[in-house]
């Protein structure tokens, strides 16, 4: 038996050789059609006459559109149209203006229209990409913050051409009152929390990515390194617990949404800003979008719409 949920298809990334496994709904539970390609992706995309996947990047607190270049060419290659948000760092200073709401200081501010020039930027790429692929379904691919950002832009803009949301490293919660921290977000996190829970629309596939790269650690914790304690504060804020694992700036357990397919990736750090790559036999940093990385989630971007998920009780065929 499965003991949840889970999306068992898997495209090929570049040329590596994948087994997907499809069900029917014409088929009952535990029945399925196994298909093995050693095609790209690209290829097999063409040969069934299939509109490309379009995929909108969205970038997390603090970075610009140029720290996903290298993602979204890791894309282009696999016959998806990416296109990313235009967001420049300078832009995330107009959060600022919130600062003017008197519910900042309560801890108790709404989204808009703080965050409206970014649910605007969001707006333009998705038209951008609907455009480009004469309405193929959306992926939005939200980084970081562009985690909560996405799901505010889904309550507000709709839902039209997007059905899949893929969260990287994006905190999804509010810190409980109990930790008697500040919420980073000033209220925001809880009015998403409180308006749209978890898989909140239905039509949308909702997957969440989160990363074990350094567990924290309590500032007097003996034994514990300086990274772990700096790390262990960030977590803190973020879900009231130092002592947990995390990307080194979002808990795991803050990363993953109620509903969603939930993936844990180890050794994967936040941002593309500080990965490092491995050279020379030299330990490595990689990011969630690293050429070695991306291959062990990009199914969940690139699977086609028939090719379904596994339910609560379903069985696998017995060789998979």
């Amino acid at each position: 038996m499965l003991a949840s949920s889970f999306r068992c298809c898997h495209k090929p990334f570049l040329s590596d050789t994948r087994t997907t496994v499809r069900t029917s709904a014409n088929r009952p539970p535990g029945h399925y059609a196994v298909v093995t390609s050693s095609q790209s992706s690209t290829n097999s995309t063409a040969q069934r006459g299939q509109q490309k996947r379009a995929v909108v990047i969205m970038p997390g607190l603090g970075n610009a559109k140029s720290d996903y270049k290298a993602l979204a060419e890791l894309l282009t290659k696999e016959g998806l149209t990416a296109e990313i948000a235009s967001v420049n760092r300078i832009d995330w200073l107009r959060n600022a203006a919130g600062v003017v709401d008197i519910n900042y200081w309560k801890g108790t501010l709404n989204p808009q229209p703080t965050v409206n020039w970014y649910l605007k930027r969001i707006d333009d790429a998705v038209n951008s990409v609907k455009t480009q692929t004469d309405g193929a379904p959306v992926t939005l691919l939200a980084h970081s913050a562009g985690g909560w950002l996405s799901r505010v832009y889904l309550l507000s803009k709709g839902t039209a051409g997007i059905d899949r949301l893929i969260t990287i490293g994006s905190p999804h919660s509010p810190p409980p009152q109990e930790a008697k921290v500040m919420d980073q977000t000033r209220g925001i996190l809880t009015y998403v929390e409180q308006n749209c829970p978890g898989r909140f629309h239905s039509n949308i596939e909702y997957v969440t990515v989160a990363g074990k790269y350094i567990q924290g650690a309590g500032l007097r914790d003996k034994g514990a390194t300086i990274p772990q304690k700096i790390v262990g504060a960030g977590y803190q804020q973020v879900c009231g617990n130092a002592r947990v694992w995390g990307d080194g700036i979002i808990p795991i357990e803050a990363a993953h949404l109620e509903g969603a397919d939930q993936v844990t990736l180890d050794g994967v750090y936040h941002s593309p800003l500080g990965a490092v790559i491995a050279v020379d036999g030299k330990v490595g940093r990689p990011w969630y979008g690293s050429p070695e990385i991306l291959p062990k989630w990009i199914h969940h971007i690139s699977c086609d719409e028939s090719d379904s998920i596994v339910q609560v009780g379903d069985t696998l065929p017995p060789n998979l």
